[in-house]
């Protein structure tokens, strides 16, 4: 595993000396602009599949289903369909396969170059969305999209990891979250205004807006530095010693310029990363790429925020409203977001993924219970607005537990636990269990609402108590550890310290010549 050598004359973990630039902060609020795309997505196509002109045009099924269901029918099931499902999961489908790809191009290339790719790309499948006549049109740019997310969210976490200080990593890389809850609230606003234009075209607008954060990032991208650790990867030295100086904003960088050189120098001797990140000694990092974003999935939030304007519809409010519900609850996502970045890097990782857990278990258990109360089983039932306000105000406590915790560190602490010879593989590992279990539970929700009722919530409750005791015991803080010092944390952890001590001939530690270090 690549970790920093500890020198001699000290035990434990280390800190490098250097500050957080002016140079340093701007490349990293760029990079983070490249969750704006998947925001803007995830919180977009909810809202257009709530529109009448929209579903009436290609989804007409879907339409009558949901005008008989006005009329005292099921709430539970007036939206399922697959069609309908296929059109929003698509692109996490295509994320899925464009992530792995990615990591070769951002090893081969660097970080900034798989940006690039992304963010123009995406603005292709925004060029087919907007001029859409057909759903095959619909689904090949949903593709696009995917692809461009896919290329972003592989890259982007790692950029951030590697070029803030470790003392404001987590603040810095909760930055790319940040641009993703700010991207879903800028565009359910867009939603609520758009399904008020005249004419029933308003949802092309939204589809075609999607336009804007992707030429950001694109253009962005050209101008953003590369990473000392990029550089040293692809065999540039002295450039990458330059860059150091420069994002430390002090000369003294030998310390951490020979671990990142010890860190290239075990990644040029990684020919195969997809194989070797198989092997024993990766085994809790390998843990962390494919465990946390699947129970980040299963907390239910992507349902909340793709579907919220749907499932405020099935709540009983009209078109609007079921809009502003989601622009609320689009709000509350983006501004509790803030909390993780100002205490992330103070109370550290376990304390936010722990507390966050508690309360959207609590969310879960009363959405689930006020639902069951009013609709029950059959689902017919008419919903008194202070009620479905109630029903509001839980979930917004919800997406409040999630934006602190489980939304911003599940792709903190994955780029961050990566060493660098496995660092590509990783998050594209990472992406791509993301982008599975997001299609898998946005292509059966609808499809499992219909068929669990209010059950369903307590379903993804138990899923948060799982998840909540996976952090407990298995989980280490990693607050304020250099990315290269990393296996001094394995190393401590009850369980996970077999796996990086066991086996002496495996070069654990940076810059050894000989065997681990124990």
């Amino acid at each position: 595993m690549a970790v920093a050598v500890v020198p001699s004359s000290s035990s434990g973990r280390q800190d490098y000396p250097g500050r957080l630039t002016m140079f340093v902060f701007m490349a990293c609020l760029v990079a983070a602009t490249g969750g704006l795309i998947f925001g803007y997505d995830i919180g977009i196509s909810g809202g257009v599949t709530s529109m009448d002109p929209f579903l009436s045009r290609f989804f007409p099924s879907v339409y009558r289903k949901q005008a008989a269901a006005a009329d005292d029918g099921n709430q539970y099931c007036k939206f399922d369909s697959q069609l309908l499902t296929l059109f929003t999961s698509s692109l996490y489908v295509a994320a899925l396969v464009a992530s792995l790809f990615a990591a070769s191009v951002t090893r081969a290339f660097g970080r900034k170059w798989s940006m690039f790719a992304g963010g123009l790309t995406f603005l292709a499948g925004c060029v087919l969305n907007g001029a859409a006549v057909n759903v095959a049109m619909l689904i090949l740019g949903r593709v696009l999209l995917g692809v461009g997310v896919g290329f972003a969210n592989q890259s982007v976490p790692v950029y951030l990891s590697e070029m803030a200080p470790a003392r404001m990593r987590g603040m810095l890389n909760n930055g790319f979250q940040l641009m993703i809850t700010l991207g879903v609230f800028v565009a359910n606003l867009i939603n609520y205004g758009t399904a008020r234009i005249a004419g029933g075209w308003g949802w092309r607008l939204s589809l075609a807006l999607a336009a804007v954060p992707a030429a950001f990032v694109t253009v962005g991208s050209l101008f953003l530095p590369d990473t000392p650790n990029s550089l040293l990867e692809r065999g540039h030295p002295e450039e990458a010693k330059r860059m150091l100086r420069r994002v430390r904003g002090t000369d003294d960088v030998g310390a951490e310029y020979d671990d990142l050189v010890a860190a290239g120098e075990a990644s040029k001797a990684v020919s195969h990363p997809w194989r070797d990140i198989l092997r024993r000694r990766y085994r809790p990092q390998l843990v962390m790429a494919v465990a946390i974003p699947l129970f980040q999935q299963l907390t239910g939030i992507n349902v909340i925020m793709f579907y919220a304007p749907v499932l405020f519809k099935t709540l009983g409010f009209g078109g609007g409203a079921s809009l502003m519900s989601a622009v609320i609850t689009g709000l509350i996502n983006f501004v509790a977001t803030f909390v993780s970045v100002v205490t992330v890097d103070r109370f550290g990782r376990r304390v936010l993924f722990l507390e966050g857990g508690a309360q959207m278990l609590a969310g879960q258990v009363a959405v689930g219970a006020l639902l069951g109360a009013k609709l029950g089983w059959s689902g017919v039932a008419a919903i008194p607005p202070a009620y479905a306000v109630g029903v509001v105000v839980v979930m917004c406590a919800y997406v409040a537990g999630f934006a602190w915790s489980w939304g911003p560190l599940a792709w903190l602490v994955p780029s961050e636990v990566m060493p660098l010879e496995v660092r590509p593989a990783g998050q594209s590992i990472t992406v791509a269990v993301n982008m599975l279990m997001t299609f898998a539970v946005a292509q059966a929700f609808l499809l499992t609402l219909c068929r669990l009722k209010f059950l369903l919530f307590f379903v993804f409750a138990a899923f948060v108590v799982a998840m909540t005791l996976f952090v407990v015991f298995f989980v280490p803080e990693t607050k304020g550890v250099p990315i290269e010092d990393m296996a001094e944390v394995w190393k401590a952890h009850w369980y996970w310290k077999r796996f990086v001590t066991e086996d002496s001939k495996e070069d654990i530690e940076m810059g050894c010549t000989g065997g681990a270090k124990n």
